[in-house]
């Protein structure tokens, strides 16, 4: 199917104000010949004369007539659409966004996040889902994710990642844990248990791979799906959870019964970033949000923390 071309559009309306082809030339910045052939193209497009000649004057015909208020609002629409985004008042908007957020980001932010959004936005709601298996740089380009918080991973070359924060992981036992009795070695992490914390089922990571490079190996006997479960289920038995640091000492500030250690194997800190398509780029809700993210974030816990000059 041939699609019109909308640039006649914007003539015909300049050639129904004018009245003639040299007047609407200059307000186009064409020259007359130039005019006379886009009308020329106007014609054969509507199938009518559009301007028939008067004596020495173009009068319109009643064609261009009935068209006049319909080329006009047309022309006022398109404009509309191509200024650019006028302000938008946070405080009526109504919006969702689904964010799919690292449990370490929900744990700790989401809180303050909720506040932050009940007084700049109200009617706003954020739907927080955990990370899936499906791809992230697909549920970023379809729209099912606004905005997508985790470890930092490789993404789409599109897709606009800022970072956030770092943390590293720490080693989390009841209070009373016998491994607290001594010198915590990397064999001695070996000798009891350990909770795994993954929303796919997963039993290894990154401190099985720094274990089997000393000759070591530990037994996860338990996989949870979120760290809260796995604090929980900590209480009351020998198990050994390894945590990112922003959430295991958030677990000691909210009073849990538990004692951090270091762990006593090399293991690389964990930066965390935000990322979005860029078709929120300059979505003035979404800005905020990321800013607001952002803003939460620079406030955190000052051990791990990173800030970042990374723009919004």
């Amino acid at each position: 199917m041939d699609h019109p071309d909308l640039n006649l559009l914007l003539a015909l309306d300049t050639l129904l104000e004018e009245g003639s082809v040299v007047g609407a030339a200059r307000r186009m910045n064409l020259s007359p010949p130039a005019m006379s052939r886009t009308l020329g193209r106007i014609r054969e497009t509507l199938g009518d004369p559009v301007f028939v000649q008067a004596g020495r004057k173009l009068v319109p015909t009643p064609r261009a007539l009935a068209l006049r208020e319909q080329v006009r609002a047309a022309v006022e629409q398109a404009s509309q659409v191509l200024r650019p985004t006028a302000d938008v008042d946070l405080k009526t908007l109504e919006r969702r966004f689904n964010v799919r957020a690292n449990d370490v980001f929900v744990g700790i932010h989401s809180g303050r996040l909720l506040e932050a959004v009940a007084t700049d936005m109200p009617r706003a709601m954020l739907r927080f889902s955990p990370e899936k298996d499906d791809v992230d740089n697909e549920a970023l380009r379809s729209g099912r994710i606004d905005l997508f918080i985790s470890a930092s991973r490789k993404l789409g070359p599109e897709i606009r990642v800022q970072p956030l924060f770092t943390t590293t992981f720490v080693g989390i036992a009841r209070e009373n844990h016998p491994i607290f009795d001594d010198d915590i070695t990397a064999e001695r992490l070996t000798r009891w248990g350990h909770i795994g914390v993954s929303r796919r089922g997963k039993s290894a990571g990154p401190i099985d791979a720094a274990l089997e490079a000393q000759g070591l190996r530990r037994h996860v006997a338990l996989v949870v799906s979120a760290p809260f479960t796995a604090l929980f289920a900590l209480q009351d038995s020998d198990l050994l959870l390894p945590l990112p640091g922003h959430l295991a000492h958030s677990a000691v500030a909210a009073g849990l019964r538990v004692r951090l250690f270091d762990l006593p194997v090399p293991l690389e800190t964990v930066l965390f970033t935000q990322a979005w398509h860029p078709r929120f780029q300059n979505d003035p809700a979404h800005q905020w949000l990321r800013r607001k993210i952002r803003e939460l974030c620079d406030d955190g816990e000052p051990m791990d923390s990173m800030c970042s000059t990374a723009q919004t």
